[in-house]
């Protein structure tokens, strides 16, 4: 008896499985959604345009953040090349939506500025690179922070032991500590001071 019952039990719920995609109206189960709410989309006190490109600049950050910390001074050239593009493409697009430079420019010229640094650095060691990379972060987290911009993780994170003590801090999308100032040197030296969420 015991068996005819979970005989009809599993036939009903594989019944249930294959039916689960159709709805009463004959539309599939992905045009409902009151069940499960859609995570936000990044947003910002720019337009949708404006947020994507920060955004690209924010994730370009990361990759250049992520070649220091493995001490790849190649990759971090090349990421920094990016990033400089997408600030530029940034600025250019705020000069055309405003018609003038805006609150912005300071930050995104810092960025520009250092990225280039960054790229034209020939140290194998990442040791200029990490030099520009200092500002580079202040100015990307002031950015973040003036427009506003949210629904995307970013931790604001600080080393007491860069730059002989003085301190620097980095942007990440985790909250685990990877030092981009050090690498595998003192990879987890650091703590997290504040999020954008």
């Amino acid at each position: 008896m015991y068996r005819k019952v979970l005989i009809v039990i599993l036939v009903v719920a594989a019944f249930a499985a294959c039916n689960s995609g159709k709805n009463a109206g004959g539309g599939s189960a992905d045009s409902i959604k009151t069940h499960v709410a859609a995570p936000s989309a990044p947003a910002s006190a720019l337009n949708d345009t404006g947020t994507a490109k920060l955004v690209k600049i924010v994730n370009a950050y990361y990759t250049v953040k992520d070649a220091l910390v493995a001490a790849k001074a190649d990759n971090a050239q090349r990421a920094a090349d990016s990033l400089s593009a997408a600030a530029v493409s940034l600025q250019g697009f705020l000069l055309q939506k405003e018609g003038m430079p805006g609150p912005y420019k300071p930050y995104l010229d810092t960025i520009i500025m250092e990225c280039r640094a960054i790229a034209a650095a020939t140290d194998k060691t990442c040791e200029q690179q990490r030099l520009a990379f200092g500002p580079m972060s202040s100015a990307l987290y002031a950015l973040a922070k003036s427009t506003e911009l949210r629904h995307i993780s970013i931790y604001h994170e600080f080393c007491p032991m860069a730059f002989n003590e003085k301190g620097a801090t980095w942007l990440s999308n985790e909250s685990e500590i990877k030092n981009p100032y050090f690498g595998d040197k003192m990879l987890d030296c650091g703590e997290v001071l504040d999020s954008l969420q």
